[in-house]
């Protein structure tokens, strides 16, 4: 119950920050996915609102709170996202909380799971048993800590950090 009340509050303080117009382009308040594409708004729409995802959802954008077994979206991401594996191609700002949870764009907030990756610009928090980032602007709590370019060290166990 808790995290629900997070994810909402977080939802509620996000939505106004948002202000590219590639975002609000095609986009629909509820996301329900078997898998695509039987899913309820095509994989082009971007979602502001709710994604659900049974077994996997994918979208163009999502804004809010994302819940499923796989998340996949292809374009900016902000807001929550919870899950088994979660997949994001653009930047992410937020909290993305998977088992794996990757990140192809920039990310800011905290990233968290049993492995985290981001392929880009991690600003923020990465707390899992890998982490990995191609370059850092935080903290990195985990097992392995990896940082692509930069940083304390580029592996180092427990935590590692930058703040170039």
């Amino acid at each position: 119950m808790k995290k629900v009340f997070i994810a909402v509050s977080a939802l509620f303080i996000l939505l106004p920050f948002i202000t590219n117009s590639n975002l609000l382009a095609q986009e629909k308040p509820i996301q329900l996915a078997l898998f695509n594409p039987v899913q309820i708004a095509p994989e082009k729409s971007s979602i502001t609102g709710l994604r659900l995802s049974l077994l996997y959802g994918k979208n163009a954008n999502m804004n809010g709170i994302d819940l499923g077994l796989a998340n996949i979206t292809t374009g900016d991401q902000l807001g929550v996202q919870w899950g088994v594996v979660g997949y994001n191609e653009g930047n992410f700002n937020g909290w993305q909380d998977n088992l794996v949870s990757i990140t192809k764009g920039n990310f800011v907030g905290l990233q968290s799971g049993a492995v985290t990756y981001n392929a880009s610009k991690m600003n923020g928090l990465q707390i899992a048993v890998v982490n990995y980032a191609a370059t850092l602007h935080g903290l990195q709590l985990g097992l392995i800590n990896i940082i692509g370019k930069g940083g304390f060290l580029p592996v180092f166990p427990i935590f590692n950090f930058s703040f170039e």
